[in-house]
Formats: structure tokens, sequence, C-alpha cells
């Protein structure tokens, strides 16, 4: 006899006798079996990372008299505590759904309009006008229906018919509020006394504590724009771009579609947002990011960045245990709906809904389109260190593990000294290829055995950590290299080093920093902007570590080490992996990467100019770009339309006659100061005016997206729609948001300042660039561009972001002084 022992999933197979077993579901616990001894031929010895399991789940003896069966108390203890969770987590998803469910109603306005009712009938008066009592008679009669019971029915029923209505009136009312955006538009400091008591009316609708999905069925859907308004706001946007007889071909063709096709494709897209949540959304996710078919890496996903001056603990896996653990804190929130709202102005919600797949969620890749995996819950967590991947649970007994617990888990990978099997080392660099080849790979190569049982572990995931070898962040020694390195890395890594796919990969650098990478099509980057918010607080904050660095606590040694995954990858398989590996070896090579921070001044000087932030920031991109290329371009800004149902972004073209009018004033000698500050003016105004009209639902470039994807359905040709939808962006810009969740005052903390995050470049000749006014005395640029284009150069153009911020600020300061090209 001999003694073999099972962990995760076991197969033995024998001419006659096969026995299989898979315990994912509960990691703690270890099977011990006694079989045959010609029957252990079959079974491969565990990893070493597999074997120090504690608990027993069951075990029996074969022997000549029988079977031998026993169970383990703790196994048993295991399987109750984990049922309780799991069954305390529908009763909260349930409560919450009835709560969201008849918001801004509450069971005890319920009760407050039954309890009056019923006190009216006592004090006989009918405040019911006789409809309780034409209730009753409809009832049956005879048995336990008396009377009294008859009518005390009749009145819960009358009740609730009043309640619901009650309810769906302030919904609908409600609605009706949140569809005014007069309060956008009006001069900034000037509220009108119409706004005043529209904000106060919004307020008390909207209830004292909403959850986070309570007020969605109170939200707009977003409207479908005029097709002669968005046509005319689109000729405006490219009149300066083009010379006269572009122009010319251009407004024929427009004027062309808006006579003849647009009218037919325009009645099928109202006739889309009267049926759907939103007419834009689910086409936007399908066919601007499911259906792409080139890495996404680069191309499509982005990154955020840790604490730009503070580290809060040198040690890698403490600061990987209060990182994860603050992210389940915040996943446990979610799925409680604890967090509130994010509210405009602290009046009017913005749609949440994106927030529903931040975790347990992957991209899975497919031939012609990518679809989403999203789960419910998911117990563990993927790990990559070093060429291997992990499994790690994070749960015991029903509770999450602490900070200290996970960093035990995570040194004990970090200590492994087992080396990657065969084809595991850049096995990811699937993700970061080409779709086909990918999706082909994986219906090809794991769909069964142990490397289909690995890659549910990594897709089913609540999301990916990768512990990084190096060591990354900022340096004032190396002020340039250290930031434009950290974004590079956290950009694309080694292109085989995170999971492109997953929601988010959350990468732990040697030194203690930390940053993120995030699949783009699930969310945007809003949306990991809050959450990263509330990781970086409650890490530091919150949780805290002890004085030598460690995580707060004591750790349970006697917990189940992380699972090794194993793999079985076929020589055919790497040398896909191998192909992908150089299309996106080859591509982050190319991209051209600069990061800098902008010490000059930040926001608190700006508003003294009496402009918007953001507009200041976009008119000096304009000028800087004009002197990088001697020309202008089309100019992509990310809005949000989340004050609608299910909104996601709209484009603000910010390059505008005004922003050009302004630029080319700037470079002449002879145009005073006074002159450009005026222009500089009509340009902020202008490119408020377009934000706003942006984010209210009347942008250009969604609604002319949504008539080109109803003209391919119906198979109209249109010239317009094709030309529109092939200009590329050369300029590509966005502002990443700061302080969405206030835990945590910037101003008596400086150090503790974010670093924002980036993307790729979105053409080949052109830039990328996000930036973040973090406080009121920094702003942080993220440029991107490749190094193949010779038209291009991220450093080179930021230094031109530079002096523009300098030579708009100087116009304020000294205004009759004449300024230099």
């Amino acid at each position: 006899m001999v003694l073999v022992m099972l962990s995760g999933a076991v197969c033995a197979r024998s001419d006659r006798i096969g026995v299989s077993m898979a315990l994912s579901g509960f990691p703690d616990l270890l099977c011990l079996v006694w079989l045959p001894s010609q029957l252990s031929a079959h079974f491969q010895r565990p990893s070493k990372m597999a074997e120090a399991h504690q608990a027993v789940a069951f075990q029996f003896t074969v022997t000549p008299e029988g079977v031998d069966f026993r169970l383990s108390r703790e196994a048993l203890k295991q399987i109750y505590l984990s049922g309780i969770s799991s069954w305390k987590k529908r009763f909260i998803r349930l409560k919450n759904s009835i709560l969201t469910g008849v918001y801004p109603g509450t069971p005890s306005g319920w009760l407050a309009v039954f309890i009056a009712t019923l006190g009216s009938l006592y004090l006989r008066k009918d405040v019911s006008l006789g409809l309780i009592f034409c209730i009753r008679e409809r009832l049956p009669t005879g048995g336990c229906w008396s009377l009294r019971n008859r009518t005390l029915l009749s009145t819960i029923l009358f009740s609730s018919g009043v309640w619901i209505s009650g309810v769906l009136l302030c919904r609908k009312t409600l609605k009706l509020l949140l569809s005014y955006h007069g309060w956008m538009f009006e001069p900034h400091g000037r509220t009108s006394s119409t706004t005043k008591i529209w904000a106060a009316t919004v307020k008390v609708l909207s209830g004292r504590q909403p959850m986070l999905y309570s007020l969605q069925a109170s939200l707009p859907k977003l409207p479908v724009p005029k097709v002669e308004d968005t046509i005319q706001r689109y000729l405006e946007s490219v009149h300066h771009l083009l010379d006269a007889e572009r122009y010319s071909q251009m407004e024929t063709l427009a004027r062309d579609f808006q006579k003849q096709e647009a009218p037919r494709l325009q009645k099928y897209l109202i006739l889309k947002s009267w049926w759907a949540s939103n007419y834009v959304s689910d086409w936007w996710e399908e066919y601007i990011y499911l259906r792409g078919r080139g890495p996404i890496m680069v191309n499509s996903n982005y990154y955020v960045m840790d604490f730009l001056y503070a580290t809060p603990t040198p040690l890698q896996a403490a600061r990987a245990g209060n990182a994860v653990h603050s992210l389940l804190l915040y996943r446990r929130k979610l799925d409680r709906e604890e967090l509130a709202p994010v509210m405009a102005l602290g009046v009017v919600p913005m749609c949440s809904y994106q927030m529903e797949r931040i975790f347990n969620t992957t991209r899975i890749p497919g031939k012609e389109a990518d679809s989403l995996l999203h789960l419910l819950d998911s117990r563990h967590l993927a790990v990559y260190h070093k060429g291997r991947f992990y499994k790690v649970w994070l749960y015991q007994a029903g509770k999450l593990l602490g900070p200290r617990d996970l960093e035990l888990q995570f040194q004990r990978i970090l200590d492994d000294p087992s080396l990657p099997q065969p084809g595991e080392k850049e096995l990811a660099a699937l993700t970061a290829g080409d779709r086909p080849p990918w999706a082909e790979a994986r219906a090809k190569y794991f769909g069964q055995g142990k490397n289909r049982v690995a890659l549910d572990c990594i897709e089913r995931a609540a999301f990916f950590l990768t512990l990084d070898e190096e060591a990354c962040g900022y340096d004032p020694e190396e002020e340039e290299q250290s930031l434009d390195s950290f974004a590079k890395s956290l950009l694309h890594g080694r292109c085989y080093d995170r999971w492109f796919d997953k929601s988010f990969t959350l990468v732990v650098y040697r030194n203690g920093k930390l940053g993120a990478n995030a699949e783009h099509s699930w969310a945007d980057a809003p949306i990991i902007g809050h959450l990263w918010e509330f990781m970086l607080a409650t890490d530091q904050f919150q949780l805290g570590y002890c004085g030598s660095g460690h995580c707060q606590g004591e750790p349970n040694t006697a917990l189940p080490p992380p699972q090794r995954l194993q793999w079985d990858i076929p020589v055919e398989c790497r040398l896909v992996i191998d192909a992908s590996y150089s299309v996106a070896k080859a591509l982050a090579d190319d991209v051209d990467f600069h990061c800098f921070r902008f010490v000059d001044f930040g926001k608190g000087r700006i508003k003294k100019c009496r402009t918007s932030p953001d507009a200041f920031i976009q008119i000096a991109l304009q000028l800087a770009h004009f002197r990088d290329k001697a020309c202008f371009c089309l100019t992509y800004e990310a809005s949000m339309t989340r004050m609608f149902r299910e909104g996601r972004t709209e484009t603000v073209r910010s390059c505008t006659r005004e922003s050009t009018a302004f630029v080319r004033s700037m470079a002449d000698p002879y145009t005073s100061p006074s002159e450009c500050l005026q222009l500089f003016r009509e340009a902020a105004k202008k490119h408020q005016l377009l934000y706003r009209l942006a984010m209210t639902g009347a942008g250009i470039d969604r609604h002319l997206f949504c008539l080109y994807v109803v003209s391919r359905y119906l198979g109209v040709d249109s010239p317009f729609l094709a030309q529109v939808l092939s200009e590329p962006w050369r300029l590509s810009t966005s502002q990443t948001p700061q302080q969405q969740i206030k835990m945590f005052d910037l101003e008596t903390n400086p150090d503790h300042v974010s670093s924002g995050g980036g993307f790729g470049p979105v053409a080949n000749d052109g830039y990328g660039v996000s930036y973040i006014i973090a406080g009121e005395h920094l702003i942080t640029f993220h440029v991107s561009s490749k190094r193949s284009s010779p038209e291009t150069d991220s450093k080179r153009f930021g230094r031109n972001i530079c002096q523009a911020m300098l030579d708009i600020a100087a116009l304020f300061d000294t205004p009759s002084r004449k300024m230099a090209n």
C-alpha cells in the first residue's frame, strides 16, 4: 500500500480503474487516499508549494476487509463557514436589490403610509375615498376571511399602491429634474435663483444616503442630437483645419448626407434610444474595443501610478499585502453598495454601472470579436513572479485574509526557488499580441486538462497581481529617466509579465512602489481612478505599517501556501507564444514615453487667472503642438457622459477656430500681449462651451459613430461618414480625475499626491497626452509617441508644453510686455 497526497485536482488512470477528484473550491483541504501500490505510478509527485496543507478533508483506507472512511471535523467546519459566508453575501445582495428597487422609497416609508391609512379608518375618515372598501368587497369571504381581516388586507393593498405610486412619481420627477442642464452653462460664481431651487429639489428627492446604485433608475437617457446640429458643429470643428478646396468638398458631402441618408438613419437611432438604456454604449464597447483585432497592450490598455513622492514601505510583500487587502475592502463595499454614488457639485449623480465589472472580469479572445467574462464573485487571486503563476486564496474560514496574512503568502511566492515550466514564463505574451492567434491558441491548447484548469484560475481570479523583479518610481536624482521608465513599465512591462486581458493588473515592484495596468473595454479611466484613490488612502492612512515596514498584526503561519499553477504547453503553442511576444516587443520598443512634473505652478495660479484649468492646459497643448510641428491637427479630448444612464465618454474637439487664432497671435511679434490675452479668453470660453455640450449629450462624434453603425447594418454607403471616421486623431488628450473620494487632505499631505496615469499614442505620427492637476502647485504630464515616426519626439513635445504653460501664464502677469516667439 502507498500513501498519496492529493491537492487541488488529482487524476489516476489505468486500464480498468479511473479516479478523479477536484477540490478547487476548498484549497485548504488535504485528501489522504490509500490505493494499491500498482496504481501509484499514475500519480505525479505534487510540487513543494502544494505539499504543506494542514487541514484534512477526508481520508479512507482500502483494505481486504473493506473501506475505512473518516471525515475531518476541521474540514466540515471550513465547509460550514464557507457556506455561511456565501449565504450572507446572497442575503445582502437580495436586500440591496430590494432597497435599490424601491428607492427613494423605504420600508419605513411604507409602514408610515400604512399606519396613517389604518389610523384614519379607526377615526372614521376614509382617506382612500372608498377604494379600501371596493377592494374589500372583491376579496373572498368565509373561513378565515372575516370582515376585520379583509379590511386589514385591503388597507395593506391600498397603502402599498399609494406608496409605490409615490416612489414612481418621485423617480419620474427626479429624472425630469436631472434632464435640466442649464446650471452647467451659467457663469462661474453666478448661480441663478432657478438653479438654486432646482438643486435644492434634486437634493430632497435624491434622499439622504443613497446607495451606489440607488439613483440609477432616476438617471435620464442620453438624448440623440438633431442631425443638422451635429453636421453644423462638425463642419465648424474642421473649417480651420482644411484649405478652401478641401473644406468645400467636405461641406458638399455633409450637406448631401444630411438631406439623403441621414433622415433614415436617424429614425433607427431614435428608435434604439427609446428601447435601449443608452444608444451609444453597447456599440461603443463592441465595435471600438471588443472587435479590435490588433494588440490591446499600448493601443488600448492604460495605466495608473503610485504616490509620486511617498513610498509607505520598501518591503514588496508588505506593500502587496496592504494593497490587495485595500482593493478587497473596496470590492466588499461595492458588493454591499456601501459606496456613495459620485456626485457632480454634490448634487447631480453620476452613473455607476461601469463599477459593476471592476473585479472578477476578464476579456476573452475570439476570432472575430472578444467577449467579457464577468463573475459575481471570485475567492482567489492570480499572481505572477519570475515566470511562474500562482493561485492565492483570499479567504480562510469564510473571512477575508488580513494584510499580514496576505504578506505571508506573497513572501512565500517571493521565496519560492522553483523554475518556470517550459513555455510558462512568456505565456502572458499571448494577451499582448494580436487577438486572432490568441483566440486560436486558447481554443486549441487550453481547452482541457491542466492547461484549462490553470487558465480558468487566471481568468476567474478577482484580478491579476504581478510581483515585479524591478525597482521603479520617482527618483529625484534621475527625475526624467525614472518617471519615463516607470510609465513604460506600467504600460507594457516586459510584454509577458502582465495579464493584459484582466480588468486590471496590480503591479508591485521590488522597492515597494506599485501601479496598475487596466483593460479599457469594460470601463473608462475615472472608474479605475475611483478604486485607486480608495486603495492608496486605505493603504497609507487606515491600514498602515509597523516600524519594521511589515503589515500590522501577526501572520497565521498555518495558512496553506499558494498553489503553483501547472501547465503542459506543447512546442506548437510555444511557437505561437513566441510570435505574439515578437509582435508585442516590437510595439513596446517603439513607444517613446516621457512623464514629467510641471512644478512652476498648478491649479491655484490658473484659478487666479479666472479661467478653467482644463481649458488652460488644452490651449497650452495647442500652442505646444504648433511649435512642435508647425501645424494644427484634429485633437481628441475625452469627456464623460455619466450624467446619463450607462453613459461613457464623448469627444471634445479642442482644436477650435478660437484656439488656433490665439496660437497664431502668440507667433506674431506684432500682436500685443493684451490682444493675445483677449484671444486666449475667447478660446477658453469656446473650450468650456464644447466641454459642456459634450457632457450634456450634444457632442459630435458619438452621434456620427452610431449613424455609421446603423448605415453598416442597413447596407447604406455614406462617403461622408466613411471620411469622418477615417480621420486620424494626431493629438489625443485626457485629464486624470483627482480626489473623487476625499479620504485625506492633499494640502496637509503634499507628499501623497498621485502621479496620475497615461496611455499610448493613438496615431502613428501623433501624440498621446494625459495630465493630472494634483493640488494647487503641481501638474504631471504623461506624453507618448512612436519612435518610428520622424515627426514626433516625446521629450521635445514635453519641453514645448512647459514653455507654452509659462508663456500663457506670463500674459496674465505682464499684459503690457511683448511675448517672444
